[in-house]
């Protein structure tokens, strides 16, 4: 099922522990931390839950780093009973550069880039942790790296409780944006046996 923003969708048992290896890997970076942020989402503040703890610090929210809209939030898209195969939801898929079917990809980068811009500024000195979605991150991702928005949602490079590592290019001009500089999987071992792959 596609969870999107519906309320009160935690984490598996299986989830709680690839977040607490994410968490370790940043612990175990030596790197000083300032702040940790969240979507406001239950299952992102589970996923946060750990890290706040390895980091000795509080967790703030943000809704701008939340899960986009869908029009098929709440219903199944694999199997003999996805909405893909009910005429009535085809008209949601009209347009998928956008996409149709919710909020516009442009609108998810550009809210992502203002929270993050803000988060880095925020702080004098030390990292930023934002924990988001899938598509908000490869979002941030494509857009930083100059590609197209719209993307096979099949080929996206954000598995579960992986981390992609951003730096300002110039913290003295925030306008600048960003540039990546790492991604990780802490908790591949245990993603590959995962039911829940992403939004579309």
């Amino acid at each position: 099922m596609l969870y999107g923003r519906l309320p009160n969708y935690g984490l598996s048992e299986s989830g709680h522990k690839m977040a607490a290896l994410a968490a370790a890997d940043l612990a175990g970076r030596g790197r000083a931390y300032s702040r940790v942020i969240a979507s406001p989402l239950q299952r992102t503040q589970e996923s946060a839950a750990p890290v706040i703890q390895a980091l000795a610090l509080p967790l703030d929210l943000d809704e701008r780093v939340m899960e986009p809209t869908n029009a098929f939030e709440g219903k199944r898209m694999r199997g003999p009973e996805s909405a893909l195969k009910d005429p009535g939801n085809w008209k949601y898929l009209l347009n998928p550069f956008r996409p149709s079917w919710g909020e516009p990809y442009r609108s998810i980068a550009d809210r992502m880039r203002d929270a993050m811009v803000d988060a880095a500024t925020s702080v004098p000195h030390g990292d930023v942790v934002i924990v988001s979605h899938q598509l908000p991150i490869w979002m941030v991702h494509r857009d930083v790296n100059g590609k197209n928005l719209f993307h096979d949602p099949r080929a996206r490079r954000c598995s579960l409780s992986s981390i992609t590592t951003l730096e300002l290019i110039d913290p003295m001009k925030p306008e600048l944006g960003f540039v990546e500089v790492g991604y990780v999987e802490p908790a591949a071992e245990l993603t590959a046996h995962a039911l829940d792959v992403g939004a579309v």
